[in-house]
């Protein structure tokens, strides 16, 4: 484990500046990957050239039946998978330990009495330095996920297609300088074979988790996306005070009806005791 201390170290850095679910994948990389490779792949693959005997005395026949039937090392193979997976992941935490140290400085300046004050804040990083994944950064966050499901999934194939999943005892071999078609026979096939498929659960649990963590990111963005656009719709074009149409207070519409129905009332009284001292006025003058 020594070998991979750096990288482990690089990729706990990470861990603080990514979701839940890349938590997960981060550490099923360290315990599934990396621990089992280092603790218990040396023990079963260290015999994998020295076991592989072939039926002949031919010089070189042994050594280009074993190159012809492993092109790579499967130690080899699992080493530069998780050094391909890692490298976008550590991409990613370049552009992010990026934006810390230039968010740092602009709270600096910002703290800065007398300083010039800069024209914007920080937009994703907060005081503890945390950061929030969002804008130019989730687009990084989502890139890397991608190269990652990609690179992955190039390395299952590839392993399928180079030797398979499983380790039979025998293979046949008929490449010069073999003098005719020669069998040769692999040390401890079925530990071996347990192994490979224990290995490609594991980067298949990893595709997954990528996926996984891909498609919530987006679901996020999206829902996140929809909910500024309703808030900057109520609040802009149609703010909540004015989005329903206004009904008249029905206590302040019945008081209105009563004071007319009296100015009304009044009216007519007043004209008609003015009409009666008129009469009364010309009766007396006659």
């Amino acid at each position: 484990m020594g070998d991979w201390g750096f990288l482990s170290t690089l990729l706990e850095k990470v861990q603080t500046h990514s979701t839940v679910i890349g938590k997960i994948w981060m550490s099923v990389l360290f315990l599934f990957r990396i621990m089992v490779l280092g603790a218990g792949a040396e023990s079963v693959w260290g015999d994998e050239q020295s076991g592989f005997v072939c039926n002949t005395l031919q010089p070189g026949c042994e050594n280009v039946c074993y190159d012809w039937t492993f092109p790579i090392s499967h130690i080899r193979f699992w080493v530069l998978q998780i050094i391909f997976v890692s490298t976008p992941t550590l991409l990613y935490l370049g552009h992010a330990m990026h934006i810390i140290q230039k968010e740092k400085k602009l709270r600096l300046k910002i703290s800065t009495p007398g300083g010039p004050q800069p024209n914007k804040s920080p937009k994703y990083t907060d005081e503890s330095g945390h950061v929030t994944i969002k804008g130019n950064l989730l687009g990084s966050y989502l890139t890397q996920l991608v190269v990652k499901i990609i690179i992955e999934a190039a390395f299952i194939i590839g392993q399928y297609y180079l030797y398979g999943f499983v380790m039979v005892p025998m293979f046949p071999c008929s490449k010069k300088p073999c003098p005719f078609t020669v069998e040769c026979y692999m040390s401890r096939p079925t530990e071996k074979t347990i192994f490979i498929i224990f290995m490609l659960v594991v980067a298949c649990v990893s595709l997954l988790l990528n996926v996984i963590e891909t498609f919530y990111l987006i679901g996020t963005r999206v829902r996140c996306g929809s909910k500024r656009k309703a808030h900057r719709v109520t609040s802009a074009e149609n703010p909540a005070s004015l989005s329903g149409p206004k009904w008249p207070n029905t206590d302040e519409a019945l008081r209105q009806n009563k004071l007319n129905m009296e100015m009304e009332s009044n009216h007519s009284v007043g004209g008609s005791l003015d009409g009666a001292k008129e009469e009364k006025r010309l009766l007396s003058g006659h």
